[in-house]
């Protein structure tokens, strides 16, 4: 029987909502796309979150009547069901070094180059200087951890990888240079030579604030 499509609720811009559009479609999943137009605040709205994320955010994915919200969650989701091993170590050690660098990209990553981000892409009102200072701060530990190993959590991509790229990749965006990050820039260049690598689209427009 095939695979049937995956509902993906998601807004382009979002890097979150990249992270899961990656995750499947590294993983060769069928997708369909469902707009939740943030600018509209449909995100917030009660058939929203009572069906899709009671916390109100993207992305959330359908697969065939499991819900499941939380970018991070959604790669844990999707890596457990349909990688076969290759993207979630099975063995506690390599689990901890995966979940080690899935709570920096809800913590240090959001606080730095997606946050810088915001402000150019979506207008936020935040401290830029302050979040593009935590982007470097953050991307010195990456480049440090990418000097001793090919990938964030070993010498095999796993989702650590794919919940760290696209807000790394689109850390100029926010006035973050990749410049002084050789070892950053290759492993970029490594995940996007992965086969089914899918870009998110690139943009400094302003947009109001979700």
């Amino acid at each position: 029987m095939s695979q049937s499509a995956i509902k993906l609720y998601g807004f382009p811009l979002s890097g979150h909502s990249h992270r899961a559009e990656l995750m499947l479609s590294l993983l060769g999943l069928p997708m369909e796309f469902v707009l939740v137009d943030l600018k509209q605040g449909a995100h917030k709205s009660a058939e929203f979150t009572a069906t899709v994320n009671s916390f109100g955010q993207v992305p959330a994915i359908d697969d065939n009547g499991n819900v499941v919200a939380d970018s991070n969650a959604i790669l844990v989701y999707l890596a457990t069901k349909y990688g076969n091993g290759q993207w979630l170590p099975s063995d506690p050690l390599g689990q901890a070094r995966v979940q080690r660098w899935l709570s920096a990209a809800a913590g240090q990553l959001h606080a730095g180059p997606a946050t810088a981000r915001l402000v150019t892409v979506f207008g936020a009102d935040v401290d830029a200087a302050s979040a593009i200072e935590r982007a470097h701060a953050l991307l010195a530990l990456v480049e440090q951890q990418l000097s001793e190993t090919c990938y964030l959590a070993g010498e095999q991509p796993s989702i650590a990888d794919v919940a760290f790229y696209t807000y790394v990749a689109h850390a100029p965006e926010g006035n973050v240079s990749l410049a002084d990050y050789p070892q950053v820039r290759a492993w970029l260049s490594s995940i996007e030579a992965l086969p089914g690598f899918v870009g998110m689209p690139r943009t400094v427009i302003g947009l109001q604030t979700p």
